[in-house]
C-alpha cells in the first residue's frame, strides 16, 4: 500500500482535486502500481461531492512517458503478453479518467508519449506548457495505440490527423498539438500550472450538475440522433431545474448579481 499512496500526490484547492503523477525518475511511465493507484484516486475523487473539477498532471519535467517499458519487457521475458495484468487496469483506467462525470483538466509539461498521450486525451480539456511533447511511441515499439488512443484521438483531432499521428509515429511540439485541436491552450512552463489551475477554478465555481448533464450529452452526442438528443436535452434539463444551483441563478438575475453555485 505505501507504494500506491507514493505514486499519487493528492492536493485539494477549493473544488478543485490535483491529481500529480509521481515517478519522476522514470518519467511518470505507467506501471501497474501507478495504474491502480491512479484509478484508485479517481474513484475517491468521484465519490467526493466537494471535487467539483479534477487536474491530472505529472512530477518534474515530463507528464507520462506512457507504458513501464522496463516492466513490461521483464513480464514479456515470461511468455507474458498482457503485461502482467498491465493491459487489463489500462482499460480499466482510461475508462474511468473519460467516465468521471465533472470537469478534468490534463497539464502537460514536457513529453506526453504513448499511454501518456491517451491519459490527456480522456481528460476534458488539455493545457500544455511550451516545452510539451506529444510523441506516438506506440509506432515505434511496432504496436497501434492500445488505451483507448484510437477512439479518443479521431474525437479530438478528426480521423485523417489520428492516423497521420498513428501511422508516423509522430512527435508534435507544443504549438503543432495547438494548431491541430489536441491541445486548447499553450503556456509557458513555469506559469502553465498556475493559469490551468485558475481555469480549473473557474470550472470548479460553475453549476456542477449543469457541467455533469452537459458533459454526458456532449461526449454521446455523436452516437445518437438530433432527436434523440433532443430528448435527452429535454430530461436534462427538468432536472437541472431542480438543482439548488438553478435557484440560486434565478435569484442572482432577479438580484442583478453575478451566481454563486455551490455545486448541487
Amino acid at each position: 500500500m505505501a507504494e500506491i499512496e507514493r505514486a499519487i500526490e493528492r492536493y485539494d484547492d477549493g473544488g478543485v482535486r490535483r491529481l500529480t503523477l509521481n515517478r519522476p525518475a522514470r518519467r511518470n511511465a505507467l506501471n501497474l502500481a501507478l495504474l491502480k493507484a491512479l484509478r484508485a484516486e479517481l474513484a475517491t475523487a468521484r465519490a467526493d461531492a466537494t471535487v467539483r473539477c479534477l487536474v491530472l498532471t505529472g512530477a518534474g519535467p515530463g507528464f507520462c512517458a506512457g507504458a513501464d517499458v522496463k516492466e513490461w519487457s521483464e513480464t514479456a521475458a515470461s511468455g507474458d503478453v498482457e503485461g502482467g495484468g498491465w493491459i487489463a487496469e489500462a482499460h480499466a483506467l482510461i475508462g474511468a479518467l473519460h467516465a468521471f462525470p465533472r470537469p478534468t483538466v490534463a497539464v502537460i509539461r514536457g513529453a506526453a508519449a504513448g499511454a501518456g498521450v491517451d491519459l490527456a486525451l480522456a481528460c476534458d480539456f488539455r493545457i500544455a506548457a511550451d516545452d510539451a511533447r506529444f510523441i506516438c511511441a506506440y509506432t515505434r515499439m511496432a504496436y497501434p495505440p492500445d488505451m483507448g488512443g484510437t477512439w479518443l484521438l479521431p474525437r479530438v483531432i478528426g480521423i485523417e490527423a489520428a492516423k497521420r499521428f498513428a501511422f508516423t509515429g509522430a512527435a508534435w511540439t507544443a504549438e503543432e498539438a495547438l494548431a491541430r485541436g489536441l491541445v486548447g491552450e499553450v503556456h509557458p512552463v513555469d506559469r502553465v500550472l498556475e493559469l490551468a489551475s485558475a481555469f480549473a477554478a473557474q470550472l470548479a465555481m460553475g453549476p456542477t450538475v449543469a457541467q455533469m448533464h452537459a458533459k454526458r450529452l456532449i461526449d454521446g452526442a455523436m452516437t445518437r440522433s438530433l432527436a434523440e438528443q433532443l430528448v435527452l436535452e429535454k430530461a436534462a434539463g427538468d432536472a437541472c431545474a431542480k438543482s439548488d444551483d438553478a435557484a440560486e441563478a434565478m435569484r442572482a438575475a432577479v438580484e442583478k448579481r453575478a451566481p454563486r453555485f455551490t455545486g448541487r
